[in-house]
């Protein structure tokens, strides 16, 4: 467990979630709050997010939508107890499980879900330098490869049941490929810093089973100037709506 030294108090979606961090750890940004707002959860519905670190994603979506059955998966004991006291403090339900993806804890192969969120790790194994804290470099490089993170996923949700990833951008060909003839009603959401930047993310949607053609929508971008000027956050409208206010993506 992490000592309260170690940590700080971080705001997201506008201070509508405080979510304890390691100062030096794995640390959350913004990535997982787009997670959160790609994914079309209801009232009433279950989700399950794989990799679920300290919950940011999983309790962004509980703040925005009442009434889910959440659930989260965690390799790492000590994210995992964070994410379950970061519920307790947002006072949020969160099932955080601990366990290796690659070995499905027997609680979670006994559910199946109607939504299941990801936010794998974005580096491959023999990709740049290791990071000093062992936290960090386990939650960003990739041990259990992606197409894994996708299978598992796939066999998780119930008939009809919406896979949300978050990815590199170079990697979305090895999704496209992971979910080939298993998942289909593909939505791809790239994601620009700036206008007229290449996209460094994509947020990609699919239905389990679906037969529906795939759809590349219109980028999103988050900084509304073309270039960065001083500490000016310049967020544009849409990404001030999400990171800000906790709403879903318009897709």
């Amino acid at each position: 467990m992490f000592a309260p030294e170690d940590l700080s108090c971080d705001d997201f979606i506008g201070g509508a979630l405080r979510i304890y961090q390691p100062r030096f750890g794995y640390r959350a940004a913004m990535d997982p709050v787009l997670l959160a707002a790609a994914c079309g959860a209801q009232a009433g519905e279950s989700v399950l997010e794989l990799g679920c670190g300290a919950g940011v994603a999983s309790l962004c979506l509980g703040r925005r939508v009442a009434g889910l059955d959440l659930h989260g998966l965690e390799l790492q004991p000590v994210y995992a107890d964070l994410a379950r006291r970061n519920a307790q403090a947002n006072d949020l339900e969160f099932t955080v499980h601990e366990g290796d993806l690659e070995q499905m804890p027997a609680a979670l192969r006994q559910m199946s879900f109607d939504h299941v969120i990801a936010n794998p790790p974005y580096f491959a194994p023999q990709n740049g330098t290791a990071a000093r804290d062992a936290g960090r470099e386990t939650a960003q490089r990739e041990a259990t490869p992606l197409s894994e993170w996708i299978r598992q996923g796939l066999k998780r949700l119930k008939p009809s049941g919406h896979l949300v990833l978050i990815q590199n951008a170079d990697r979305l060909d090895d999704i496209l490929c992971a979910l080939h003839g298993r998942s289909g009603a593909i939505r791809i959401l790239p994601i620009a810093a700036r206008q007229g930047r290449d996209a460094g993310r994509v947020i990609v949607i699919s239905r389990k089973g679906a037969k529906t053609p795939l759809k590349l929508l219109a980028p999103l971008v988050l900084h509304a100037r073309a270039h960065h000027t001083g500490d000016a956050e310049d967020l544009s409208e849409v990404a001030q709506s999400i990171l800000r206010m906790g709403q879903k993506l318009p897709i």
